[in-house]
């Protein structure tokens, strides 16, 4: 969702050093690591940060106008996201395509162990009864490649110029415009 729907807008290092976090590390494992309430007050903070973020958010290129055709046309859509499911929410209300999703199809850190675990993906796989061959995982950052080859899924990686991970991806393509593009033109199926 962050960086693959929306423009991306969080600073992880700003975060990192306003809950003392080793500039290397991930955020959310090294959360899961702390006493639970040194977690629950860092986590506290990061919900309150990442709220104050999801009201602003701002639509990535193209990607209403992609999530309404794939909906338009019946695919299924779900949302996997390390940021919390009623944040999830606020920042789809902001972009406008809230009503596109069906709350069992927003999972967030807390219904399902965060990317890069596969956990999630698979949920989706089992409740569409898809086979996974066919489900293509989009995002923007290596976590999301490394869930979607784990789960047996295709991988889109979009609104990253400069592929960091090569070789992860099944396509790169530069924005959702791109991708709805491509589909459109059939080049890429869903």
């Amino acid at each position: 969702m962050d960086g693959t729907l929306t423009i991306a807008v969080h600073d992880f290092q700003r975060i990192k050093r306003e809950l003392a976090i080793p500039a290397d590390d991930d955020i959310l494992t090294h959360l899961a690591a702390l006493p639970p309430q040194e977690a629950a007050a860092k986590h506290a903070w990061l919900l309150a940060h990442e709220r104050a973020l999801a009201g602003q958010a701002q639509a990535a290129p193209g990607a209403v106008a992609l999530v309404r055709a794939l909906h338009a046309a019946g695919c299924r859509l779900g949302i996997l996201t390390r940021n919390a499911r009623e944040l999830a929410d606020v920042t789809l209300q902001a972009i406008g395509i809230g009503d596109v999703f069906a709350r069992e199809d927003i999972i967030g850190r807390d219904e399902a162990e965060p990317k890069p675990s596969p956990v999630g993906l698979q949920y989706f796989v089992e409740r569409w009864q898809a086979v996974p061959s066919q489900v293509v995982m989009v995002g923007d950052h290596r976590f999301d490649l490394e869930c979607g080859r784990a789960a047996g899924t295709r991988t889109l990686l979009v609104n990253t110029p400069d592929n960091p991970w090569p070789g992860m991806a099944c396509w790169q393509l530069a924005d959702c415009g791109q991708v709805l593009a491509a589909w459109e033109g059939k080049r890429m199926s869903v």
